[in-house]
């Protein structure tokens, strides 16, 4: 079954700017049910993995049209729905496949260990299973931030607003809620995203373009940026 393609848009914005983009969407977008029912946002914390030779990090580095990234995912720090997923990248276009898995499945995959998978019906599990066993994917880097977010029915957008991204430099015990973390940012910065399937409905672009400047729109990438400590002299 082909996976659909959405768009993906995000900027880079100050605190000032973050309270004129949420002015401009509060009336206009609903909140998301899991942000509203948690004071308005949640946090997520993501656990990276990459090969050995750090391809997916280089590759977005590189500005490679079609790449990967593979990780899993759990929100406020709880283990009660982790999710294993691998987002892909096509130019300005994205598709993610996510699959809810076991605790004792995700500490097998944090210890690099496919063993068992190589039988398994899931295509993400199969892909995962290959990518261990082939160019050794590992896990790299935990990466935290919370999220608040909006969303409208019309080509199913959503639109986010990621706030206090931390790095847990090379820690990977991700279901530690006390793992200690730094931001990478010099500033206070927060990641607008913009996502929606074919067309950004006229009005909503308009709303945008009140409340962020075109040329504040930025490639920028959570998990590169969370691995900018390592001591890589191209990051």
């Amino acid at each position: 079954m082909a996976i659909p393609l959405r768009h993906e848009l995000k900027y880079l914005l100050s605190p000032l700017q973050v309270d004129v983009v949420r002015r401009h969407l509060q009336p206009v977008l609903s909140l998301d049910p899991h942000a509203a029912k948690n004071g308005g946002q949640y946090s997520i914390r993501s656990l990276y993995f990459d090969t050995a030779f750090d391809d997916a990090l280089y590759d977005k580095m590189s500005g490679i049209y079609y790449r990967q990234k593979y990780r899993i995912r759990i929100y406020n720090y709880s283990d009660r729905s982790i999710f294993l997923e691998c987002k892909s990248k096509y130019g300005d276009l994205i598709s993610k496949r996510s699959l809810k898995i076991p605790r004792d499945l995700a500490d097998q995959l944090i210890a690099g260990d496919p063993d068992g998978l190589e039988n398994t019906n899931y295509g993400l599990l199969s892909d995962v299973f290959r990518e261990m066993r082939t160019r050794l994917l590992h896990p790299v880097v935990i990466v935290d931030y919370d999220r608040e977010a909006y969303l409208h029915p019309a080509e199913t957008v959503r639109i986010t607003l990621d706030k206090n991204l931390h790095s847990g430099l090379s820690r990977t015990d991700m279901f530690n809620p006390y793992v200690p973390t730094v931001s990478p940012f010099d500033q206070p910065w927060t990641i607008l995203e913009v996502k929606y399937d074919r067309v950004l409905p006229p009005y909503i672009a308009e709303l945008l373009s009140w409340a962020v400047p075109e040329a504040c729109r930025s490639a920028v990438s959570k998990y590169t940026w969370c691995r900018r400590f390592e001591g890589k002299d191209d990051i």
